[in-house]
């Protein structure tokens, strides 16, 4: 989907630039152009998807319906399943995230979606099925989707929508205005559009100073961060390596396609297959870049909270992948 992006980057980097492929400046600066490019190009379709549709579908009634009908649970997996279907990488995944708060989705619902839509995607599938067989890739599937609906589950129990930000706060008063307005005067869609562009063009001003500064970030590490840099803290006889794996995991930066071989390696080098899966949920499924991005639409209170969830719920996975397998 986003090939032509990666092949600009890289002719802009490496003909029209001459910088030399395999240095760590070329891969950081290759990595920031198609990010920045793919996630701004992200931010407008969906915000303006997001736009079309909750221009048409009052976003009270679809807040209200997921809220107070009892799904058991059912709305959480909706969300995880969701989440497998798009192959998006974590800082790809905030877009979609500000879009389903915008139309009005409980927040444990969408932190379902966002987490794991990074973890699990049909590449990522396709991969692990060569590199691990199908009994591990069919855990790791399961395991993405149940991290996704139980961390909703428990975030949701915290009531956390007041550690929303004031900007937040503000694109739901504007999307609701909207809403009264189309409801009221009964607008064609083509009279619609130049207000919800407006919109579009608002909330990408709040958003791309932090999209940039996360993709900088993460296109330092992933240029800088030398390969074997984790692997002596992931030796089987590390009673912590679990967990030691999965904070190590945060500072680095990939998809999960990406990380992937670098996990059959460390699985070849004798680490267990759980500390090694826990590596790998730890850098698709969190990051500084992705908290940088999420500053925008959360308080430093909830991004800790949502990553001590995530963390802790990663970590069991991992100790349970080594006792199984």
């Amino acid at each position: 989907m986003f090939d032509w992006i990666e092949n600009f980057a890289e002719w802009l980097v490496f003909d029209t630039f001459g910088m030399t492929k395999g240095a760590h400046l070329a891969e950081a600066l290759n990595f920031f152009i198609y990010d920045t490019i793919k996630i701004t190009l992200l931010l407008v379709v969906i915000i303006s998807l997001m736009g079309i549709v909750n221009s048409y579908f009052p976003i009270d009634k679809v807040r209200n319906y997921l809220s107070r009908n009892k799904l058991y649970g059912l709305e959480y997996l909706m969300a995880s399943l969701f989440g497998v279907v798009t192959p998006f990488c974590s800082c790809s995944s905030v877009p979609l995230f500000i879009g389903f708060v915008r139309g009005g989705i409980p927040l444990g619902v969408t932190f379902a979606f966002l987490i794991t839509s990074p973890l699990v995607n049909e590449v990522a599938i396709g991969l692990f099925l060569g590199l691990f067989g199908v009994r591990i890739t069919v855990i790791y599937i399961l395991s993405g989707i149940l991290l996704g609906v139980v961390s909703g589950l428990i975030l949701s129990r915290f009531k956390l929508e007041r550690f929303l930000t004031p900007w937040v706060k503000q694109v739901l008063e504007t999307a609701q205005r909207e809403e009264d307005i189309f409801k009221a005067e009964k607008t064609p869609f083509l009279k619609r559009l130049p207000i919800i562009w407006t919109e579009v063009k608002d909330i990408l001003k709040g958003v791309l100073p932090y999209v940039v500064v996360g993709i900088a970030i993460g296109g330092l590490m992933h240029g800088y961060i030398p390969d074997g840099f984790f692997e002596k803290y992931m030796s089987k006889d590390n009673l912590f390596a679990v967990p030691l794996a999965t904070i190590m995991a945060v500072p680095m930066y990939m998809n999960a396609s990406g990380i992937l071989p670098v996990v059959q390696v460390l699985v070849s080098k004798g680490i267990p297959i759980g500390t090694a899966i826990a590596f790998m949920m730890g850098v698709v499924g969190l990051s500084l870049p992705e908290a940088m991005l999420l500053k925008k639409v959360m308080t430093f209170k909830l991004i800790g909270i949502f990553f001590g969830v995530v963390t802790l719920c990663i970590i069991i996975s991992g100790y349970i992948f080594n006792i199984i397998l």
